[in-house]
Formats: structure tokens, sequence, C-alpha cells
């Protein structure tokens, strides 16, 4: 009997909660062994390089004030991040990873009725949030496996208030480049608030990285840029994030989030992997032969993997749930993608060397027993 269900709002008590990866422990337990000694995690886009050496050793150094409360604004981390980007502290706001901005942006500035407008095959989070507050969550058609910014600006309604672009996207891994980014900033209305979601851009050359912080320093029209110390610095685990905006929107922001939203330990760690440039190189170049490696491989195998940018490839397979066990059972755990509507793909994050092998030779195992 349920106590509580019929008592809750409807709009919450309908709702689907977001589903993660599945831990090594339950994975462990699934298979009867008693660690999780030789099972590999490849579901979650992690770095399996583990967190930076100086971010561990920031940590360490935490330790013995964990019994004081953090540093509610961040200060230290929080100039950092502004120094780096070449903007004032006051366009700064840190998180409990960029997760939490995307639910802080909706507090803010959506009511029930109002569209959120995003593309289809992302983040999954945006339409959970949409539901949320009771929003519509309008999802933009792709070109093939890529964000078409063309289609979200045909999308848009009188009811729009936000406009959210995963650059680059999860879960397909394809990006959109500097010059279709700054066309889609001009032309999307002054009264629509545009979030660039940039959980992984970090992991790319700056070479070919995406600037949008540009826009919210220029502040002709309302850009939020959101970033994440998960991925590129190997802190998931801690849930760090930031968004980048006019003082006025940083300011909204501090208003409806929660006082100490962000750990001393996270704080000290991110501060000290945010300097830890030797660190951030070897994360792009353990990703770059990772990517090659698996690429190289399941094309071997016969699949016709998406290519992309980041620390995870995106493959069909028309028995996605059945590939998945095949492959739990064989210690390896990836990802099926029907709950980010793709029902017959398979995300892989890009792991270690040896972790791709195993994968790989896991694959090739798993793959004739499909039909």
């Amino acid at each position: 009997m349920s106590l509580f269900t019929g008592l809750a709002n409807s709009w919450i008590a309908s709702q689907r909660p977001y589903q993660p990866g599945r831990p090594l422990e339950e994975v462990a337990r699934e298979l009867g062994l008693k660690d999780i000694d030789g099972i590999v995690k490849l579901a979650s886009n992690e770095n399996n390089l583990g967190p930076s050496p100086k971010a561990m050793e920031a940590m360490k150094a935490a330790i013995p004030s964990m019994h004081l409360y953090p540093d509610g604004g961040s200060f230290y981390l929080r100039q950092a991040i502004a120094n780096k980007f070449g903007i004032g502290d006051d366009m700064v706001m840190l998180g409990c990873g960029s997760n939490e901005h995307i639910v802080l942006l909706a507090h803010a500035f959506m009511e029930a009725g109002d569209d959120l407008v995003c593309s289809e095959k992302t983040f999954v989070v945006y339409k959970l949030v949409s539901a949320l507050y009771r929003c519509r969550c309008i999802e933009a058609p792709m070109q093939g496996m890529t964000t078409d910014l063309d289609a979200m600006l045909a999308a848009i309604t009188p009811k729009t208030r936000l406009v959210v672009v995963a650059n680059p996207n999860n879960p397909t891994g394809t990006m959109v480049d500097q010059a279709a980014v700054d066309r889609f900033v001009e032309q999307v209305p002054d009264n629509v608030v545009t979030v660039f979601d940039e959980a992984y851009m970090e992991l790319l050359d700056p070479a070919v990285a995406v600037d949008t912080v540009k826009h919210a320093k220029a502040g002709k029209k309302p850009v939020i840029t959101l970033r994440t110390f998960s991925k590129a610095y190997g802190l998931a685990g801690l849930r760090v994030g930031y968004a980048m905006a006019q003082p006025d929107a940083i300011d909204l922001l501090n208003k409806v989030r929660q006082p100490f939203n962000v750990t001393a330990m996270a704080q000290a760690a991110a501060l000290a992997a945010l300097e830890d440039e030797d660190y951030l190189i070897r994360s792009r170049q353990m990703l770059q032969e990772g990517r090659a490696q698996l690429m190289a491989g399941m094309r071997r195998l016969g699949l016709d993997p998406v290519e992309s940018v980041t620390n995870f490839i995106l493959f069909p397979c028309a028995k996605a749930a059945e590939l998945t066990a095949a492959l739990t059972k064989r210690k390896v755990i990836v990802r099926p993608m029907a709950g980010f509507g793709l029902p017959q793909h398979v995300r892989v994050s890009v792991g270690l060397a040896a972790e791709n092998a195993q994968f790989l030779a896991a694959l090739e195992e798993a793959l004739p027993e499909l039909g």
C-alpha cells in the first residue's frame, strides 16, 4: 500500500527519475563477486585516470577542517575560474555539478506552462527538469547525430524561456562549431535565455574548443555557460560545476540555490585541479588514443560507431539491452541508451588502454550470441 503517492503533486508522482550508470559494486553483487576487481566501468563518461594528484593532495590537506561549514560563496575557487576565463568573479557561480544549475535555471526563469527548447537525442535531464516545473520540453530534430541549431531556432515559441544546447552533445559525442554557435546566439530572441551545457569542452584541444563565454562577457544577449569538474578534471564523485554569465544572472541563480551547496572538500580539490595543467594534458592524450583504439576495434567487428569528439562513443546495436547484459556478464559495464531516446544504441566511455581492450575482447565474444 502506498501512503504518500496519492498525497503528492501529480506532476511529481508521475515523474520518472534519472537512471544513472550502474555502479561497480552493484555489478559485483549481481555476478556473485566479493569485490570489484576485474570489473571495468565504461558507462558514465568518467575520467578513468582518477583525480589529479594535486587534487588528491588538496583533499588530504582539507580533512582536518571538515568540522567547519564550507565557504558558501566558494570565494577562492570562484576567483580562480574568473581568472582563467578573463571575467569578473561576480560572473561565476559554483554548484553541485552542472546538473544543479539546470534545476536552478528552471527555478529562476520558468513558470508552469512555459517552454524549454533543446535538441532531440540529448541529455535527458533537460526533459526531466521541464516536467518537474510543469513546463513543456520541445525537442528539435537533429541532423543525423548532430545538433541542428536552425531547427532549435524554429522550435522557439512565444512561451519559450530557456534554450539549452549541449555542446559537445551527450550521448552522441558530436559538436557544433564556433561559427554555427555565434550565428545561433545572434538569432535567439532577446527574451529567451540561451544556455550552453559544456560539460565535455575541456576534453577538447583548445584549438578546436568553442568559446561561448565571450557572449556572456559581451552582455548583448542573455547567455549562460555551464562547465564541470566531473569529466576532464576527474572529480565526478565530488560534484562541482559552475555557471558563467552576466552578474545579474548570477545574482538570480544565487537567490534560488541552497547555502553551502559545494562542500569544502570539493572546493579544495577543484581549486587544485584547475591548476594542474599537466593532468589535463594527460587526460586529453588518454582520450585521443583511447578513442582511436575503440573506434578501430568496433569497426573491425563490423559496428558503425558515431564519430565522437569527447570521452564516449555511441554505436548502434539492434539488441542494445541484450548486448549490455552480455557485456556485464563479462565484467564490462556500458550504457544502453533507451532512456535517451535511442533504444537501439549503446554508449561506451573511453577508458585506459587495458580497459578499452577488455571491452573490445568482451564485445567480440558477446556479439555472436545476439545472432
